[in-house]
């Protein structure tokens, strides 16, 4: 049997207002969330229009075959960083004049593999074995409303389609747990001496990738007591751990440090949310959030050729609600962008219209920043192994909000930094 996508009515709506305007074709993302049973969808947003280089020269009509792959796959890219943990592209919706054919349908294929290997490329973290790796193509004929949806197996490349049940379903989003913290991020990474022809960007992303194993290996407590991950989030038997960290010495030529006040924020449906959910939407926020901030700081100097300098900001995060629902998205800003510039971006990556009003900046100015220094220095890396020795840690505070529900604390303990959080009733 296939999987079952619930679907907010907002989306049945948001796709059925659709013109496709002479069109052959209009294509789009399907956001949600996944679970073991079966797949929440929150958003639709249609790709949009690649700006043509002449305007003077109009493009030519559509055809089925010629889905723009690296500009849809592009629009995926930009839209998953604004993305809170716990929230990912499901799968891609198309609406045509006709009925699918089947060398269309090998163009989607294509198009929902390429997405999810340019999601994978980017992550600081990796999928479990457990999670699921389905991926849904929901095709819609503009004439008779007909639906056919169908899901792939991205994890195998020689998958075939599978039938897929899509069901409407009124307020799917309302009553998420909200999951908040601020972190605060003091990564220091070294610039290896033996590796000189690394680039500023590839060594962040390298220490960086150490950094995310310190997170993903973190220990998480709840009021000082580690919490069996197959736990209800409301309830559950406390256990024993005794996870201990060491460091090891690397000569460098320089050192960058990533440093400054970071907000968090994830979300999970709240159908018997289990520990491990919970953590996991937490933990790849953090890891998604920090990442995408030095991939748009790199992007900012590459395209604007600023000079080479010690000091960056990197961009404030700034959240926008989803009409009709408990969740937000994101985006980033950089000080010197004005509110209409992050307006506009939030409306052309989402296909909403935006109001400056809802912008929620998240974070102070200058509070989180890059600097990097050229000198001979020893650095202390970590490397995760056991040992007797635990170094210090910070503190990170998370709330979980919840329209219904208990009140009680937890407290994730990772090796280099603690992290708390807590969940409340409205």
């Amino acid at each position: 049997m296939g999987r079952t996508y619930i679907v907010e009515e907002t989306v049945g709506q948001y796709l059925s207002n659709i013109n496709l305007e002479g069109k052959s074709f209009v294509s789009g993302l399907l956001i949600g969330q996944c679970s073991s049973q079966k797949d929440y969808v929150i958003l639709a947003t249609r790709t949009p229009p690649k700006e043509e280089q002449n305007e003077n020269l109009k493009p030519p009509k559509a055809k089925l075959d010629t889905l723009d792959e690296e500009w849809a796959t592009e629009h995926a890219s930009q839209v998953s960083r604004m993305l809170p943990g716990g929230l990912v592209v499901l799968g891609i919706f198309i609406i045509t004049t006709l009925e699918l054919a089947d060398d269309f349908q090998n163009a989607l294929r294509r198009l929902i593999f390429s997405v999810e290997k340019s999601m994978n490329r980017k992550r600081l973290w990796s999928v479990s074995e457990e999670e699921v790796s389905e991926r849904v193509i929901l095709h819609i004929c503009s004439s008779t409303k007909k639906l056919s949806c169908r899901t792939y197996d991205v994890r195998d490349p020689k998958s075939s389609s599978r039938p897929a049940d899509w069901k409407y379903q009124n307020r799917v989003s309302t009553s998420w747990l909200s999951l908040e913290c601020t972190i605060h991020v003091n990564i220091h990474i070294p610039l290896s001496a033996t590796s000189v022809s690394y680039t500023l960007e590839k060594n962040t992303k390298s220490g960086l990738t150490r950094w995310a194993k310190q997170i993903d290996n973190g220990v998480y407590l709840i009021n000082g007591q580690v919490k069996g991950e197959d736990c209800d989030l409301l309830e559950g038997q406390l256990l024993n751990s005794d996870h201990r960290s060491t460091a090891t010495v690397q000569i460098c030529s320089g050192s960058v440090n990533l440093r400054g006040d970071v907000k968090c924020r994830a979300y999970i449906h709240s159908n018997r949310p289990k520990v491990k959910d919970a953590v996991q939407a937490v933990k790849r926020d953090i890891l998604n959030t920090v990442a995408d901030r030095c991939e748009i700081l790199f992007e900012d100097l590459l395209l604007n050729e600023i000079p080479e300098k010690k000091n960056y900001e990197l961009p404030q995060r700034v959240f926008v609600p989803l009409p009709g629902s408990a969740v937000m998205l994101c985006d980033y800003k950089f000080g010197d962008e004005s509110a209409e510039e992050i307006r506009d971006h939030f409306s052309e990556m989402l296909d909403r219209e935006i109001q400056i009003e809802d912008l929620e900046i998240a974070e102070e100015v200058n509070t989180a920043c890059m600097t990097s220094s050229l000198k001979s220095e020893v650095s202390l890396t970590d490397t995760g192994d056991e040992q007797p020795e635990q170094p210090n840690k910070t503190t990170l505070g998370m709330k979980i909000q919840q329209n219904i529900g208990a009140i009680a604390a937890l407290t994730l303990a990772v090796l280099a930094a603690g992290i708390s959080f807590h969940y409340f009733s409205d």
